[in-house]
């Protein structure tokens, strides 16, 4: 079982400097509150195969999250796959999308998929992301434009 939240900001950079911000996972927790603390292996930097593992606090609760970079195309696609194994688990990505005047079309997306009791736990997580997707979205773009 699984389900989609998406959501879209325009954002007051250029879309080299978008990608080279959201690229690096490292960045997270800016924007997200839910992560706690974020590495990435290897050091250099993100290409297809980098491994961000990170600890998030989801209802109370702290989990270990671990996403692979699947695809990677400057300055307009960037994909993940989680590899952990939680109740539930995500992969999504950013699209980039120029725009005139030196501003950024900034997509983000995530399937959310449950396993076991995840199932249940999958609607009420579904909907708490797509309430907040679009301050999530609003929160990229401030945390993109005070980098």
């Amino acid at each position: 079982m699984s389900g989609e939240f998406e959501a879209s900001v325009e954002v007051d950079r250029p879309v080299e400097e978008v990608f080279a911000y959201l690229a690096d996972g490292r960045n997270d927790p800016e924007f997200s509150p839910r992560v706690l603390e974020i590495t990435k292996t290897p050091d250099g930097p993100t290409t297809v195969g980098t491994v961000f593992r990170s600890t998030v606090k989801d209802a109370g609760v702290k989990t270990s999250r671990e996403f692979r970079i699947t695809a990677l195309g400057a300055p307009r696609t960037i994909r993940w796959s989680e590899q952990s194994k939680n109740l539930i688990t995500a992969e999504g990505g950013y699209d980039l999308e120029p725009l005139p005047d030196g501003r950024t079309r900034v997509r983000i997306f995530n399937v959310l998929e449950g396993h076991g009791l995840g199932r249940i736990l999958l609607g009420p997580a579904l909907r708490a992301a797509r309430k907040d997707a679009p301050d999530f979205a609003r929160r990229i773009k401030a945390a993109v434009e005070r980098s």
